[in-house]
């Protein structure tokens, strides 16, 4: 992808995410929400003054790594996206349907691991459809690469959607 990124983490506390996100050389706000388990709209806007992004930016927001409280809300965001490690059971789109019901992709990542794991991708996938049938997925290993061409696709693709027609003249 070579539109530029920022990313707006949100986490409980510490700045653990951000610094590494920076050391990568693209801009982070780090968002603590202290007891709160998710961010919210005014929250977003005051990060986003921080950043100052250029437009075409994409912009990444991690609204605190859990799959309960950020589902119910709306931070603007043109898609919710969710990752889950294979590693945590294929019974998490069940326990948890609200994500994944607002997401327009379920990432699986960790799927190097899935030869060292009782893990069944396919009944990943077929929870994720029971609880939203329309989602994307995709199959990632962030550790090895695969996939990864597949997401930056996926966000290529939704990018140029946004942009505006130029005229034919």
């Amino acid at each position: 992808m070579d539109a530029p990124v920022a990313v707006i983490e949100g986490d409980q506390q510490t700045t653990n995410d951000a610094d590494r996100i920076r050391a990568t050389g693209a801009p982070a706000v780090q968002v603590n929400t202290g007891k709160g388990c998710h961010l919210d709209g005014h929250m977003v806007r005051l990060a986003l003054d921080h950043l100052d992004p250029a437009p075409g930016t994409t912009l990444f927001i991690e609204n605190v790594g859990n799959l309960v409280c950020p589902a119910a809300f709306d931070l603007g965001e043109d898609a919710k996206v969710a990752i889950l490690s294979i590693t945590e059971g294929e019974d998490k789109p069940l326990k948890y349907p609200d994500m994944f019901t607002a997401a327009s992709l379920a990432i699986l990542n960790k799927i190097d691991l899935a030869p060292h794991c009782d893990v069944d991708l396919d009944l990943h996938e077929a929870n994720l459809r029971r609880v939203n049938p329309t989602i994307d997925i995709l199959r990632v290993s962030a550790r090895t690469g695969e996939g990864m061409a597949a997401w930056i696709d996926w966000l290529t693709t939704r990018a140029a959607a946004k942009r505006p027609m130029k005229a034919a003249g």
